[in-house]
């Protein structure tokens, strides 16, 4: 009996803290209580107005306080779990893969030509990625001279296979769980839509990584004068509002 009655009360503040009581304080006009989330954001706020009303001048590193780029760092983190893999993914257009029918030599010159440590593997068409083939496990063979496999489709790992809306931080752990670096995103047709490398997840964290490969980025958005402007099918509508019309971010998508 003395369990029975010592558990009613921690039911109720259970059902105080997460069911009626949060919409009864909504009602009669009392503050929400806030998330974990507001509150640092709300913090990150009043930090950065303070710098501001200092002359623009950032100086919490001379006393040992957050930088602007860890403050930046730290709200992409805050906002990491609001993303999905469509968000994060490398659109479809933009994939290197290669086929499974090319020659050795062709799927090598492949490596060397566009510079990544991973590469998908399909079969006919990229909606049929069958695997992904690592640079790792090409080099013993070029290192040591080693004639090559009759099929070097058996050299490779499988990669994740991950739908649209699956959330980037279920992504990550994903990958951490598994051991795979890179994931293929499906679309609602089992078709391939996207592909998402674990550099892809962090660099919403900590921004653009760009290394020796990396082209140099290119607008997506260019005037060409008279009112007009030339830009790109993957330019964001949020961006072309800024260049070209403010309105147009008000536009609903379908």
């Amino acid at each position: 009996m003395a369990d029975s009655s010592s558990s009613a009360p921690q039911s109720g503040d259970a059902d105080s803290s997460s069911g009626l009581w949060p919409a009864l304080r909504k009602i009669l006009g009392f503050e929400a209580e806030r998330s974990l989330r507001e509150q640092l954001e709300e913090a990150i706020d009043e930090h950065e107005g303070e710098n501001d009303s200092a002359g623009g001048e950032d100086r919490s590193t001379a006393r040992g306080d957050l930088s602007r780029v860890e403050r930046q760092m730290l709200r992409n983190l805050l906002h990491f779990s609001e993303h999905d893999a469509d968000d994060v993914a490398v659109p479809r257009g933009e994939i290197i893969a290669v086929d499974a029918d090319i020659s050795w030599a062709e799927m090598v010159a492949a490596f060397s030509e566009h510079g990544h440590s991973r590469m998908p593997v399909y079969r006919e068409t990229l909606d049929s990625v069958i695997g992904m083939i690592h640079i790792k496990d090409i080099f013993p063979f070029l290192a040591n001279g080693t004639p090559p496999p009759d099929d070097w489709t058996t050299l490779m790992r499988q990669p994740l296979y991950v739908p649209q809306a699956r959330g980037a931080l279920d992504v990550l752990a994903d990958m951490r769980t598994q051991r795979v670096h890179l994931a293929i995103v499906l679309d609602e047709f089992s078709g391939t839509d996207g592909l998402i490398t674990i550099e892809d997840l962090v660099e919403e964290i900590v921004g653009d990584i760009e290394d020796e490969h990396d082209d140099a980025p290119q607008a997506l958005i260019v005037p060409i004068g008279e009112g007009m402007w030339d830009c790109d099918a993957r330019a964001e509508l949020d961006d072309v509002a800024v260049q070209v019309d403010p309105r147009l971010a008000e536009v609903e998508e379908a």
